[in-house]
């Protein structure tokens, strides 16, 4: 193990589970939506808008659900953002769960999540065994950091600064990995080591050189 390092911070929807975008990706097509037009209906005033509002408690889901709507009417395709609630409850990742269960081991593991006073991100299940599932992974974690309960929200930086308080770690001593340039720039800045998670395999991969672990063999058991 790399004795550099402390802590190994953990994203979940798309890096414990299948990326929610994919879900999202299904849904524009089955709506005769234009590609990536949720995603870019939230990359507009991305601090304020409707999503980040609700990730941050500040709003209910029904709120959620009426200011959404008029956002993605304004770009000309209405959308109810309770529809989208679903499509956040991915399948988990068995094979990410057993390194981050090696990881473990060795470094202290928290899970970072953007999610809603509803039970979105990390806690959003689509039935009572995905529900038990998810609660197995959280209960690997020393601690979850949600934004729901924060009142702050991944990129901005004081949810960082929040997650190194609770681990008693410098930033500069924590490895993150996330889906997300956008939130993997604000911990880097902080001093973080980030890893950038476009597949397991890829992601496992770094995480391996980074924490000289041979994380590969956990990847492919089973």
């Amino acid at each position: 193990m790399n004795p550099d390092y402390q802590a190994v911070f953990w994203d979940f929807g798309g890096v414990l589970t299948e990326s929610p975008f994919e879900a999202f990706a299904r849904y524009e097509r089955e709506q005769g939506l234009p590609r990536d037009f949720l995603r870019g209906t939230n990359a507009i005033n991305p601090h304020t808008n409707a999503w980040a509002r609700f990730e941050r408690g500040e709003i209910d889901c029904q709120t959620f659900d009426e200011l959404f709507r008029a956002e993605t009417r304004a770009r000309g395709y209405p959308v109810n953002g309770r529809e989208l609630l679903p499509l956040l409850a991915g399948e988990l990742r068995v094979d990410m769960v057993r390194v981050l269960d090696e990881v473990r081991r060795h470094y202290l593991v928290a899970c970072l999540t953007n999610n809603s006073p509803s039970g979105t991100g990390a806690g959003m299940s689509r039935d009572p065994e995905h529900a038990r599932t998810v609660e197995e992974v959280m209960q690997r974690f020393v601690f979850v950091l949600e934004s729901s309960q924060t009142g702050v929200r991944k990129p901005e930086p004081a949810f960082y600064e929040q997650a190194c308080e609770l681990a008693g770690v410098d930033p500069r001593d924590v490895v993150y990995l996330d889906d997300l340039g956008l939130n993997l720039k604000p911990a880097r800045e902080l001093g973080m080591t980030t890893i950038k998670v476009n597949a397991p395999e890829q992601a496992v991969t770094a995480l391996a050189e980074t924490l000289q672990l041979p994380l590969l063999a956990a990847l492919n058991e089973g």
